[in-house]
């Protein structure tokens, strides 16, 4: 790649073309990531979750069926797939890591596009760690608090949900929209190529959006979890008690299940949440393509991991579930088919030499993933045979069938999901099964001597 980019530059100065020519013949990025965003969304099959907007996205470029986040927690997450680095016993663990700690020397998504004369701007929760690789940024703009409640009683509660009749820039997300299309004004005026980023809070708890999002759905026709209860034979390492809902907001009961309407309240608020930064995502692209910075532009629409909704009887992530690991991966690029799906495994340690490809930049040499973009011109390939993850000294191996997770002390789950895609039955100690988990064993060994 790096020769292909230097036989480029000979190009152009032989030429004569000018610099500024070459800058503007760089694809920009806008990235937006979505906190706590499951793939329950229109283009995924999901019917009733109104996304019209993402589905757009999806309609226009190569959506992965099949891609699953490092880790199932924000702080975590986020620092390895902007690194491009995989978590180890001792590296982006928790809530709370931070690549200047853990990774200090490597160089981020931004650094290295700015280092190539990218524009550089961070919207909303990119990092969890606000102190985080400050200097790769131009400019970084977070609101201070994603917790804004109108009404002073559901503040005072800390409710796990509000829906007031408002317009959508009275919440942080709406006003963070904003933001973001004057960002892109700006950038259509300067020609500079930029990496925009827009970090989305919602439908991170609490389930706070403008009221027309919440009259979208009507509570009646909210479906449960059809799998509220825990897998058979399941090791309590797997579980946890969700206690990022029990404990940070009012009206939650301390332990035990919630009630079917409160289980319904909740799902409804995720739901409208979902829908209101769907809407605010359409006035990013409708802003791209008034701009004519849509022909030009690579956007990529992430979660930062799963999420369950009364799932094996759990609320939030903080697992190694499918439910916790999934998320949606959409990528529309220059040059690629629009409308494109591709089944093939993905993870997020990936991205990153994805935009460098993208992007026509050298590759940094401590990259752990794979390039997706001959995915994007071939959905069909198959890009990895095993992907990995881990969370709370748990690790996990995926493959296109099979997925087993396994702790320290020997606990451990496997689950076939051909036969069991909602992983209802922990069969690890099924005979049928025993030359599978050997080899699954097998792989997580060869994985950690690589890290």
């Amino acid at each position: 790649m790096q020769r292909a980019w230097l036989s480029v530059l000979a190009f152009v100065f032989l030429s004569g073309i000018c610099p500024a020519e070459i800058r503007a013949s760089k694809p920009n990025i806008l990235m937006i990531i979505v906190d706590d965003l499951r793939p329950q969304l229109g283009c995924y099959g999901h019917k009733e979750t109104y996304s019209p907007n993402i589905d757009r996205i999806a309609a226009e470029g190569t959506l992965f069926e099949n891609a699953y986040v490092q880790v199932p927690v924000c702080g975590a997450s986020r620092a390895s797939l902007m690194t491009g680095l995989y978590p180890t016993a001792n590296r982006f663990v928790t809530y709370y890591s931070s690549v200047n700690i853990d990774a200090p020397e490597v160089i981020d998504i931004p650094g290295h596009l700015k280092s190539h004369g990218y524009s550089t701007i961070s919207n909303g929760k990119i990092y969890h760690q606000k102190e985080d690789c400050t200097n790769s940024w131009d400019e970084i703009s977070r609101p201070a608090d994603f917790r804004v409640y109108l009404d002073p009683e559901k503040a005072e509660a800390r409710a796990a949900y509000e829906y007031e009749d408002v317009e959508d820039d009275a919440y942080p997300s709406g006003k963070m929209a904003n933001k973001i299309i004057k960002d892109l004004q700006s950038a259509k005026k300067t020609g500079q190529p930029f990496f925009i980023t827009a970090g989305f809070t919602k439908p991170h708890l609490p389930f706070i959006a403008p009221k027309k999002y919440w009259d979208l759905y009507r509570p009646g026709s909210i479906n449960l979890a059809k799998n509220s209860y825990a897998p058979k034979g399941v090791p309590k390492q797997a579980m946890h008690q969700w206690h990022e809902l029990r404990k940070g907001y009012g009206g939650i009961p301390a332990e035990g299940p919630l009630s079917d309407e409160l289980a319904r309240t909740l799902i409804h608020g995720y739901y409208a949440c979902v829908s209101y930064t769907d809407k605010l995502i359409g006035d990013l692209l409708d802003e791209l393509e008034r701009l004519k910075l849509d022909k030009n532009t690579i956007v990529i629409m992430i979660g930062d991991h799963g999420w369950q909704l009364g799932e094996h009887s759990l609320w939030c992530k903080h697992a190694l579930f499918k439910t916790s690991l999934h998320t949606p991966m959409i990528i529309k690029a220059p040059g690629f088919k629009g409308g494109q799906r591709s089944a093939s495994l993905v993870e997020f340690v990936d991205l990153y030499p994805t935009i460098c490809d993208l992007a026509g930049l050298n590759l940094p040499g401590h990259l752990q993933g794979k390039s997706l973009a001959p995915v994007m011109k071939d959905p069909s390939i198959r890009h990895k045979t095993a992907i990995f993850a881990r969370y709370h000294g748990g690790e996990t191996v995926r493959t296109d069938r099979f997925q087993y997770s396994e702790w320290k002390g020997g606990s451990a789950m496997f689950y076939d999901h051909k036969l069991d895609p909602d992983e209802n039955k922990n069969e690890v100690d099924n005979p049928r099964y025993a030359r599978v988990v050997e080899r699954l064993k097998g792989l997580l060994v060869e994985h950690r001597k690589q890290l």
